[in-house]
């Protein structure tokens, strides 16, 4: 008899988009794209299109707990993204997850603050529940410029304060820090990762590109890193695939028009 093969699995635990750019949807379709067994824990619901988020509904706590148990108590993980949680209590009930069903698994929190369209979608008061209950638990958080402002209570205006900046919050708990340049103005979209444990600084430099096509392009680069990750990569080789990745992302989906605002990037660029 044949030897059975294995899938490489990663875990989302995000929030649905409905207009399929980012969340849960970008996600699942990158898991795909980058060659794993992709599955979800849906923590919220957004009503949302290229333009806005109209509305917002916290999925009941006790769900994302019996999602959490149903997928990690029989399919397991290699490795899991963390990316919109919305509330204090949500954080919570993730992080109580995270230590009952998968204590030894790596995870890529991508602290989702605010949408393309400038909607807020993490309350003020769970930044604090950010920081005391999944950061520490991360072997990599990748915040934009503006979510690492957030952490930190301070702007990083150059890549010198973007330097400091990764290893503050390394400061944090995490085991390491990918601080995303594409918000850096008068620049282009270099990317910085700070290897906690070697205290070494690694940058992945990376043309800007003009599009309007820039949705769900950080949950796009931490869940093809989170798929890496599930593979095998150690987390630089891990995050230069993943760079790499979104990178021919971007550029494919520059050329496509879907919806009034803010477009995807073109999750399946390597298949059509």
């Amino acid at each position: 008899m044949a030897q059975e093969m294995q899938y490489a699995r990663a875990l989302t635990i995000a929030g649905s988009d409905s207009g399929g750019g980012a969340g849960i949807q970008a996600d699942l379709k990158t898991f795909a794209a980058n060659g794993c067994y992709g599955m979800s824990v849906i923590t919220a619901l957004t009503a949302q299109n290229t333009v806005t988020v109209r509305s917002i509904f916290a999925v009941p706590i006790e769900m994302v707990t019996d999602q959490m148990e149903a997928v990690l108590t029989d399919i397991g993980a290699n490795a899991i993204k963390i990316g919109m949680l919305f509330s204090p209590t949500l954080i919570r009930t993730v992080a109580d997850g995270l230590r009952k069903w998968a204590a030894d698994t790596p995870v890529v929190l991508d602290p989702v603050m605010v949408a393309q369209s400038g909607d807020k979608l993490l309350k003020d008061e769970a930044v604090t529940a950010l920081k005391e209950e999944l950061i520490p638990r991360a072997r990599l958080i990748t915040p934009n410029l503006p979510e690492a402002e957030v952490l930190l209570g301070r702007p990083i205006p150059t890549l010198e304060a973007m330097e400091e900046a990764a290893q503050e919050l390394n400061k944090l708990g995490c085991a390491n820090v990918l601080i995303k340049g594409g918000h850096l103005e008068d620049s282009d979209s270099d990317d910085l990762l700070y290897l906690g444990a070697e205290k070494r600084i690694v940058r992945f430099p990376g043309k800007r590109i003009s599009t309007r096509n820039n949705h769900g392009t950080g949950c796009t680069l931490s869940s093809a890193i989170t798929a890496n990750l599930a593979k095998g990569l150690d987390i630089a080789d891990a995050v230069a695939e993943g760079k790499k990745y979104i990178t021919e992302a971007i550029r494919a989906g520059a050329a496509y028009r879907i919806g009034q605002g803010h477009g995807p990037v073109h999750h399946f660029h390597a298949f059509f």
